[in-house]
């Protein structure tokens, strides 16, 4: 087995970077992500004891709207609705908390009285940049190979597989899988290339007037939708060990990047700021703070902000793992499990009928 990355891993040019990712099992994006999560809780805890590092932080999650919020995110309306039935469904362990009952247990949650709260215990976070480095610990252990700082330039098809054409060489392989994130629509070229987009997304840091309030323990992961508008929402982390700040980030998805090369890395202390007055201010108390730094990633989304997963339908040896829609990252243990099967057995596990490509392409 051959593995290829233009970077080095774990890098920062695409939507693995960081310090934490929100994790859960009740999905409110749909019934059909549920399996893939709570498969991929398992995997992680597992890599964890395989590999001796801290991969996976359980802090409790908080999902905050107000009922029959009609916002959208991303491509679902009325969320916190949503993750509550999900999690009703699925037998998932949940607390639906008023407003008062919120402010009461997370003072620096300022909900207003018409809002409410989805609670789910086993949330929490994951430590990206890790969990990538330890996932390349383990595939090199069972005997992988792994190329970086190697760009693939093309796949050719040919009898019995695939030629990879990259700018070292060129390998010859039974089946490929690519997981290109946003290059994936310049790799694969035609209908992906037109349905895929990337968007350009920020990740701010903010010290909190008392960190003790805002530690893991005491302040969970959350998401709040606060109004109707797409982009009506934010969603934040606790300080982490080794972190100073509170880490915050909305979504944007008004323009559209024309490559992953074209993304602005830069930003600026105003987009925080800005980030700040629209969704921080007066809902939660206690950040008024300096602005610590931002980062920039890329989201690649498909036009109904769902996964593609499966076999390219008009490349039979080719193996599509991209685009996951900027929600994507929690599920991977369990999709490379899952994409493993569907290459070495031919037939793509139940989990994954949901995601498959046809529908785009």
């Amino acid at each position: 087995m051959l593995g290829i990355d233009r970077h080095r891993p774990p890098h920062d040019r695409g939507s693995s970077h960081g310090e934490s990712r929100v994790t859960r099992e009740a999905i409110g994006e749909g019934d059909d992500y549920v399996p893939l999560a709570r498969r991929s809780h398992q995997l992680w805890r597992e890599m964890e004891a395989e590999t001796g590092e801290s991969l996976m932080l359980t802090t409790g999650g908080l999902f905050i709207g107000a009922p029959g919020l009609g916002g959208e995110h991303p491509g679902k309306t009325d969320f916190v609705r949503r993750t509550i039935e999900v999690a009703a469904r699925h037998d998932i362990d949940h607390e639906v908390l008023t407003a008062s009952e919120t402010r009461r247990r997370f003072p620096p949650f300022n909900l207003r009285d018409d809002e409410i709260a989805y609670f789910e215990p086993g949330a929490g976070l994951l430590y990206p940049e890790r969990c990538v480095a330890a996932q390349l610990t383990l595939a090199k252990r069972a005997g992988a190979e792994v190329r970086i700082g190697e760009t693939v330039e093309s796949l050719l098809p040919m009898a019995g597989g695939v030629r990879v054409v990259t700018d070292q060489g060129a390998y010859e392989a039974g089946q490929v899988v690519v997981a290109a994130g946003p290059w994936a629509p310049g790799l694969l070229g035609g209908a992906w290339g037109r349905s895929l987009r990337l968007y350009r997304q920020v990740m701010h840091w903010f010290e909190p007037d008392d960190a003790a309030a805002f530690a893991p323990g005491r302040f969970p992961v959350f998401m709040w939708m606060h109004d109707q508008g797409a982009g009506d929402w934010f969603y934040g982390f606790p300080v982490i060990p080794g972190s100073r700040g509170v880490k915050m980030s909305d979504e944007r998805f008004a323009v559209a990047a024309p490559a992953p090369e074209e993304i602005d890395r830069t930003v600026t202390k105003g987009e925080a700021l800005a980030m700040r007055r629209r969704h921080v201010a007066g809902r939660l108390e206690g950040l008024g703070g300096a602005w610590l730094r931002s980062v920039a990633c890329t989201y690649t989304l498909t036009p109904d902000s769902r996964f593609l997963i499966g076999r390219d339908p008009n490349r039979e040896r080719t193996i599509v793992v991209s685009a996951c829609s900027g929600h994507g990252f929690k599920h991977s243990p369990a999709i490379g499990e899952a994409v493993a099967a569907l290459a070495l057995d031919g037939a793509a596990p139940a989990v994954l009928a949901p995601f498959d490509p046809a529908r785009s392409c």
